[in-house]
Order: structure tokens, then C-alpha cells, then sequence
């Protein structure tokens, strides 16, 4: 082997090394990990499983409109996944600013606008998701 090709595959073997050492211990953000772990959940939670295996209708038009919410509790349109996962996110949304109002304790008419508003948020998102399960029931 001349020399040129041994310099190179020592180089080569110490860059793998470094890289994989470099992978190895790398640490991911929390930030990063808690929002995919979130929007699994919300994935999950919606209905977004269901909808991949099963693969229902998207909505049906019947007696001249639109049914985008099925009205058996035993199955779903994809437009009643999407609007509960939508529902989710408000509902999480919501939290977020009531975590991010506890921030603001040298400002308090700001802490108590954004508490206020996830508040608001979270209360939507649970008198809509509750009005859908009653739809649902009543048929």
C-alpha cells in the first residue's frame, strides 16, 4: 500500500470515529422532543390511526347536504377526525398560554390576558368536543 492510500483510510476511519462519537452523544431538544411528542398524542387521539387502516370516506353528501360528522359513535369520517384533532390543538393551545401566563408574574395584566385567554381556549374546545359526542349519541 503506498502511503497516500494509508493516510487516507487512517483519516477516513478517524472521521467515521468522530462522527459516530459525535452521534452518539448528541442530545435532542426538549423543546423539539415535547412537540413531537404532543402532536403524536393529537394524531393519535383524533382519530389519525383510524383513518390510515381503515380508510373511510372523507364526508357524504346526502339529502342535499354535506355530512361531515357520522352519526354512530362505532365510526368516523375523516372530516370528524380533522376537526377533533383541530379541537386537540385549540385545547393545547390553551394550556400552552396558561403555562406561559405563570412567566408574567412582574406583569400581572399580561400573566392574567393570556391566562384568561387559554382558559377561553380550553373551555371551546371543550363545549365543541362535547357537542360533537352529542351529535353523535342522538342519531
Amino acid at each position: 500500500m503506498s502511503r497516500a492510500v494509508k493516510k487516507r483510510v487512517s483519516s477516513l476511519s478517524y472521521s467515521l470515529n468522530r462522527f459516530y462519537r459525535r452521534i452518539s452523544t448528541a442530545r435532542p431538544s426538549t423543546l423539539i422532543l415535547s412537540i413531537i411528542t404532543i402532536a403524536i398524542a393529537i394524531f393519535l387521539f383524533g382519530g389519525g390511526l383510524y383513518n390510515i387502516i381503515m380508510k373511510p370516506l372523507p364526508a357524504v353528501y346526502y339529502g342535499g347536504r354535506f355530512i361531515i360528522i357520522f352519526p354512530q359513535l362505532s365510526e368516523q369520517f375523516v372530516s370528524d377526525s380533522v376537526v377533533v384533532t383541530i379541537l386537540y390543538s385549540l385545547g393545547v393551545f390553551g394550556l400552552l398560554f396558561m403555562y406561559q401566563s405563570t412567566k408574567y408574574a412582574y406583569k400581572p395584566r399580561q400573566a392574567y390576558m393570556m391566562f384568561i385567554v387559554g382558559v377561553i381556549l380550553i373551555l371551546l374546545a371543550y363545549m365543541f368536543l362535547e357537542a360533537i359526542i352529542r351529535i353523535k349519541l342522538s342519531r
